[in-house]
């Protein structure tokens, strides 16, 4: 099950743990079943004396485990692992235990205190699967949650051993989240999210610690590539720096493979945004997560502070600000396509991917993104279907090679999909019209991928700073808008070739920008700036 490495990693992990607790499984005669029960005795032996196994459990849902302390002071807890948590969850399986164990987690000590103090009993059954780079976040969140509050159930289930039980929910999308038998959210959540919905009085004690914040020199709308580039330049320069983001690292958490960033030989979204806020926050920055920002208000007087109000009722102020919002998931507009979300249609292969094992799908877009998407799904899938509203697929010549080598692909350029079809809550087809003969054809399938580029979320700042005819906020060659203190960097921007390595260097040079636009203020308007220890060299 675990090769030698892996078990010398985990031994060394559960060195950890200080508190005793019991592992109780619920087995069935299933292979699923004898490979937990390998796992767990792996595990059991290397801390046996503070990890007990039991085999005796009677939980309906065979194969699984539950995560119990033991002792007089030990609170009643209840977290369940149905399924094997390998694959991507191998990790979230690793911090339950050492967090059933004792051992703190590296979560701020407000979010656990919020935690503690959700009252009302909640049971949450969380569908994930083990490709999933997405459901770890979701996963590791409600474990959390149901280590620290006993008042929390959580349950997470491995859908491909669950097959029945996902049919029966009619689950298409992963991570999805039950709380109490009703759908509670889907897709990817970060703990703090999760516990904001839950504690319905936060938002309005969060704006007002917000709006009471003193104005920055420096503040930053988005946490991307670029928002994180410009935090770190500004901060390095000892001026008061903040960071408002909705999520931390942005579109790149939905990235797979990252490839092509200069120096990095490859990693993956997940931890490339993990190590973009790791960066961003060794340095002097206020990184305020899970804030949207809804109205900028631009200074009143030149020399004056700008304000930005977020959607839950907070304002900050700044002498500048950094937009690099970023971008999103553009949708095909079509009918079916909102309805049937997460029942049918998605956006994200590599996690939603094998839930259509077996299945026909089809794929919106003949781009980079979705010839690789489709390559991807033909060897899960029965069968492909390839839509480009272009006469030729876009994507590069080997991509698009490795596509028409697959048997189970079909391809249909110059097509222009107009519905997707459903019954009973499902997605069960897709029509297109052939551009040249303008006739409309049905292809039988049961999942649709969408992957038709992107689209910047700008929306917020229509009637505020210039925006191109695509929404894109217009900049100078120095990252200035048209309005006086307000810079713009990344993929919101018109700035060409929407890449991570770009939006990065966008980010720095608006920082820069930024800096030199403070400086040159009256001395009353000017920064404030203290001295800053570099923690690494300068780039040239």
């Amino acid at each position: 099950m675990l090769d030698e490495q892996l078990k010398t990693q985990l031994a060394a992990y559960l060195e950890r743990v200080q508190q005793p607790f019991e592992l109780v499984a619920s087995l069935d005669d299933s292979e699923t079943a004898r490979d937990m029960r390998e796992l767990l005795t792996t595990i059991q032996s290397l801390r046996s004396d503070k990890i007990t196994l039991r085999t005796d459990g009677n939980d309906a849902r065979k194969p699984s485990f539950s995560l119990q302390r033991v002792g007089a002071d030990a609170q009643v807890q209840s977290l369940r692992f149905a399924g094997l948590p390998l694959g991507h969850e191998f990790t979230s399986l690793v911090l339950a235990l050492l967090w059933t164990g004792g051992h703190p987690p590296k979560v701020e000590q407000d979010v656990i205190d919020q935690i503690k103090a959700l009252d009302g009993d909640f049971h949450f059954d969380v569908y994930m699967s083990l490709t999933c780079h997405n459901c770890p976040d979701v996963v590791q969140a409600l474990s959390l949650m149901a280590i620290v509050n006993p008042k929390i159930k959580t349950t997470l289930i491995e859908g491909g051993a669950f097959q029945k039980e996902v049919e029966e929910r009619q689950i298409m999308a992963v991570p999805m989240v039950f709380m109490n038998g009703q759908m509670f959210g889907s897709g990817r959540m970060t703990l703090e999210e999760i516990v904001a919905k839950l504690d319905t009085g936060s938002a309005s004690r969060e704006a007002a610690k917000l709006s009471a914040k003193e104005a920055y020199d420096v503040l930053i709308v988005g946490g991307g590539p670029a928002g994180a580039a410009a935090g770190v330049y500004a901060a390095r320069k000892g001026i008061r720096t903040g960071i408002a983001a909705e999520r931390f690292g942005g579109q790149v958490n939905d990235t797979l493979a990252i490839e092509n960033y200069i120096s990095v030989l490859e990693t993956d979204g997940p931890k490339f945004a993990a190590a973009l806020e790791a960066h961003t926050r060794a340095y002097d920055v206020d990184i305020m997560n899970l804030q949207r920002a809804d109205k900028l208000i631009p200074a009143a007087q030149p020399g004056g502070l700008i304000e930005v109000q977020l959607a839950n009722g907070g304002t900050l102020r700044s002498k500048t600000v950094i937009l690099s919002t970023g971008a999103r998931w553009r949708n095909v507009n079509v009918p079916g396509e909102a309805e049937y979300k997460n029942n049918g249609v998605a956006y994200c292969p590599h996690c939603d991917g094998p839930l259509f094992k077996g299945k026909r799908t089809a794929v919106i877009g003949g781009g980079n993104s979705g010839i690789e998407a489709a390559i991807d799904l033909a060897g899960l899938v029965a069968h492909v279907t390839v839509i480009e509203f272009a006469d030729q697929l876009k994507a590069d010549a080997v991509l698009v090679n490795k596509l028409k080598s697959l048997p189970n692909v079909t391809i249909h350029t110059n097509a222009q999909t107009t519905e997707i079809t459903g019954a009973d809550g499902r997605v069960n087809g897709l029509k297109y019209k052939d551009r040249a003969t303008k006739v409309e054809h049905l292809v039988p399938l049961e999942g649709v991928f969408v992957q038709i580029g992107l689209v910047p979320n700008t929306e917020w700042l229509k009637g505020t700073v210039e925006l191109s005819r695509f929404g894109e906020i217009v900049v100078d060659a120095y990252g200035r808008t048209n309005v006086p203190g307000v810079f713009a960097a990344g993929d919101c921007t018109t700035v060409p070739f929407k890449q991570i390595v770009i939006a990065a260097g966008d980010g720095a040079k608006a920082a820069l920008s930024a800096f030199d636009h403070l400086i040159r203020m009256p001395a009353a308007a000017a920064p404030a700036q203290t001295p800053v220890v570099d923690r690494v060299a300068e780039p040239a």
